[in-house]
């Protein structure tokens, strides 16, 4: 890794590749020129990098108090309402604000009024960027053929006729139960059209209509393709009718697939999974997200043998039934997730020292969007004029407030209206759950999203009450009361502040990219619980989810929640200890080898290869999706063992090694792994021990300071 250069700007040393992407792509476009974009950035950190520092001194002082609460109490029975007031006393708990409904302005549809999937997508990735940007739209014959939705999926090649037939019956299924014919079946159907008064289908010799003809919106042509587009729920699906088609000639009615709306918006992320660790690193991120803002971005690969490129879909041109052309959008709403507080960076530095990374987010990704909300033509990504940014892993309401007060320096600096940039809160860190009314009422005329993420919020459950105990293992902990109440208290309280009509309640994401007939039949539960997004390992994922928001009326669901009481706080508050019966020895031995063998998956990736997020085969050898919030678990988990005795430092330093060889194993086919056996020695391999044998005074539990020094001492060594 080469030395960062500085320049100058207005008493900053801004890291030379960063100043040359802002000054050369960012801003030109925008109406604001470097002088401006530099002094105004430094008065931002002037303003806020002390109080950004003290906030995360303030997390570590409760930490502190609330470790030493546990260990002065030792074996005593658990006390909540003891707990709950110690809570309140040290200021974890503030008191709920006065009943309040939030007022964010103009917020576009897919986030406010039509409920749907939500991908998440590493941003520093070109491919599996306009991958999901372009998943809003996803063909169901495609899904189900290559899931496991339907059985194992055929081998490549020639397509299999029994599986093609069994496909185009579940796609019959899903329109008798979505758009019904007067009578007979989709898998009866020899021939689609349409006229003025809606859609037409020959059953039997007999022209039928819909039940119900409002769901008919018009018909578009692509090629050979004639376009049927029905709505329900909000959402659109695409009858392709094309005779001439290999698919489409196997059908008597011509239909060569079910075009579903999928993704609605697609969270391009600068955060967990990304391995972003440098002025280079961070100026390719933001590369990518301006040229997504700008619409202009492309990248090209081989596949087949062949170069292809790929770049943001356009629109589809629908004609009503009265003549008049609907819009309808291309490509999902995207939003883009900043980092959160804990970090800083050298790309830009202060009076000699680093400075918040949180802040050079905000910045830069709010100023590449200008170029999106300031176009006058061509595809737009907000119709509403709003920037979207995703801030995770604030710590309440105080936290909250920060990032409501940073961002209007930042619409000052650049000269944007007031709540132009519109903050989603991730509810993953549990004084955030504990607080969350006030939380949203911190950002409540900027919030355009509440969401839980099971995955950090366990990290912080563990950490948060690492001396209280040892906590049960992964499956007992899932099954605990306090996450029931966590994610009940989440939708309900944002319907009690009037995220209704205004804004998204959503759900964490399906972690096995593969198993999709198991996400089926489970995922359908985020729609049910009043959810209106849930999040997606992938395009196919989101096409397949997308038939849970058909099946469940979201708006519907919500009414029927709204009022019922919130859980309490008790159950909350209680961490999933063990008890007076801890787990049998080889269970624990079974889970500490899973949560090394993962722990070590992933960070070979991050540190070695820069990879934040990607499918890492388990123990089992089963692919999961993992993030620095999946290893969060695993090293907290084994740190809280560790802590609590259930486990020795010697069987840690043992199952590493152990599942370091498995993990190479695992890696062989890939020409780019540098094996950690058996050297033991590896930037990657000390990464993940420290990530355990130091988990109990890692900051809040979190994985990116280790992560992103051991990356860094990585690409030193390779130059």
């Amino acid at each position: 890794m080469s030395q960062t250069r500085y320049v100058p700007k207005h008493g900053l040393e801004v890291a030379e590749e960063l100043a040359a992407f802002v000054e050369g792509q960012v801003l030109p476009g925008t109406g604001i020129d470097a002088d401006r974009f530099w002094s105004g950035y430094g008065e931002l950190l002037r303003d806020f990098g002390a109080e950004n520092r003290a906030l995360l001194d303030r997390r570590a002082e409760l930490q502190g108090r609330i470790d030493a609460w546990h260990k002065a109490r030792g074996n005593q029975p658990w006390d909540i309402t003891a707990y709950r007031a110690f809570l309140t006393e040290i200021g974890y708990l503030v008191p709920e604000p006065t009943p309040f409904a939030v007022d964010n302005g103009q917020i576009d549809p897919e986030i406010a009024q039509v409920a749907g999937p939500q991908l998440v997508v590493p941003v520093s990735n070109a491919r599996f960027a306009l991958n999901a940007a372009n998943a809003r739209w996803g063909s169901l014959y495609d899904a189900l053929y290559g899931s496991d939705v339907l059985g194992p999926p055929p081998p490549a090649g020639s397509i299999d006729p029994a599986r093609r037939e069994a496909v185009v019956a579940r796609a019959a299924q899903f329109l008798d139960e979505t758009f019904p014919l007067t009578s007979g079946s989709h898998a009866e159907v020899s021939a689609y059209d349409a006229d003025a008064e809606g859609l037409k289908a020959t059953v039997a010799g007999s022209v039928v209509t819909l039940r119900d003809p409002a769901a008919y919106v018009g018909r578009r042509t692509e090629g050979g393709d004639t376009g049927l587009v029905l709505r329900h729920n909000g959402l659109h699906v695409e009858l392709v009718v094309n005779p001439g088609h290999p698919i489409g000639a196997a059908s008597a009615s011509g239909l060569r697939d079910v075009v579903v709306e999928a993704a609605l918006s697609a969270i391009q992320d600068c955060e967990d999974s990304v391995a972003a660790v440098d002025a280079e690193d961070k100026v390719a991120v933001y590369a990518n997200w301006l040229g997504l803002m700008k619409g202009d971005l492309a990248d090209s690969f081989e596949k087949g043998g062949k170069t292809m490129t790929r770049r943001l879909a356009g629109d589809r041109q629908v004609t009503r039934p009265d003549g008049r052309t609907l819009v309808l959008q291309g490509r999902a709403l995207l939003l883009v997730r900043n980092v959160g507080l804990l970090m800083t960076t050298d790309a830009v530095r202060l009076d000699g020292q680093d400075t918040p990374e949180g802040l050079m987010d905000a910045m830069v990704t709010t100023a590449c969007a200008i170029h999106d909300i300031r176009k006058t033509e061509g595809p737009r990504n907000s119709r509403a004029g709003a920037i979207y940014v995703v801030k995770p892993k604030m710590h309440g309401p105080d936290e909250a407030a920060f990032a409501d007060r940073s961002f209007t320096k930042v619409e000052q600096i650049l000269g944007l209206p007031a709540n132009t940039v519109k903050l989603g809160l991730m509810d993953e860190e549990r004084r955030t759950s504990a607080n969350l009314a006030a939380s949203i009422h911190a950002i409540r005329n900027r919030v355009f999203f509440i969401n839980t993420g099971f995955l950090d919020r366990t990290g912080d459950e563990i950490h948060t009450s690492m001396q209280a105990g040892a906590f049960a293992g992964r499956d007992a902990t899932r099954r605990s009361g306090w996450l029931k109440a966590y994610e009940d208290r989440n939708v309900l309280i944002g319907l009690n502040c009037g995220l209704r009509g205004r804004a998204q309640i959503g759900k964490g994401m399906w972690a096995k990219p593969d198993a999709l007939a198991e996400m089926l039949g489970a995922k359908i539960a985020h729609p049910q619980s009043g959810a209106n997004t849930a999040w997606v390992p992938s395009p196919t994922a989101a096409t397949l989810h997308a038939l849970h928001y058909h099946m469940v009326d979201v708006a519907a669901r919500q009414d029927e929640l709204q009022g019922q009481p919130v859980p309490d706080l008790d159950a909350l508050l209680t961490p999933a200890l063990m008890g007076d019966t801890p787990l049998p020895q080889d269970q624990i031995l079974r889970e500490l080898d899973n949560s090394a063998q993962g722990i070590l998956g992933y960070v070979v990736r991050w540190v070695d290869q820069g990879v934040g997020c990607s499918k890492v085969p388990d123990i089992d050898d089963v692919p999961m999706m993992e993030d620095r919030a999946t290893c969060r678990i695993s090293a907290q988990l084994l740190a809280n063992w560790l802590e609590q005795r259930l486990i020795t430092r010697d069987q840690v330093e043992d199952a590493l090694r152990r599942m370091a060889l498995k993990v190479d194993e695992q890696n062989a086919g890939d020409p780019n792994y540098v094996p950690m056996a058996p050297g033991f020695d590896g930037p990657a391999f000390e990464a993940a021990r420290d990530l355990v044998l130091t988990g109990t005074t890692q900051p809040s539990g979190y994985t990116e300071p280790e992560l992103h020094a051991r990356r860094r001492q990585a690409k030193a060594l390779r130059g």
